[in-house]
This record gives structure tokens, sequence and C-alpha cells, in this order.
């Protein structure tokens, strides 16, 4: 899918609603005894402490002034 068509996707409640429910998934999947015992390659960690390096993109979402 092209980054313009997900931002648009994520932007819209039903987006978000499935954004959630697959980072809860993701967590849950992760937080399994068995998975948490496997260690992590090291070109995932690199990318991961890339990733978090990174800043964040604060234009392309604008702020809500809703309290959620």
């Amino acid at each position: 899918m092209r980054p313009e068509r997900q931002h648009q996707m994520w932007r819209s409640e039903a987006g978000s609603r499935l954004w959630l429910s697959g980072l809860i998934a993701a967590m849950e999947q992760a937080a399994r005894p068995e998975i948490r015992r496997e260690p992590v390659e090291t070109e995932t960690l690199a990318r991961l402490r890339a990733h978090l390096a990174a800043p964040a993109a604060f234009r392309l979402f604008p702020v809500s002034r809703w309290r959620h």
C-alpha cells in the first residue's frame, strides 16, 4: 500500500481501531514466555534503534483538541 493511502486510512476511526488492534495483538504475542526467551537478531535490534532515534513526524498528524 502506498504511504499516502496508509496515512489516510490511519486517520479514520476505523483505521485507528485496526492499528490499535494490531498493536495489542503484537504485544500479546511478544509477551508470551516462549517468545520472550528467544534471542533477538542483531539486525532487528539495529532497525529498532534507528527507528526510535528518528524524530517524530509531528506535521503528519494535526494536534487533536479532543481528550481521549
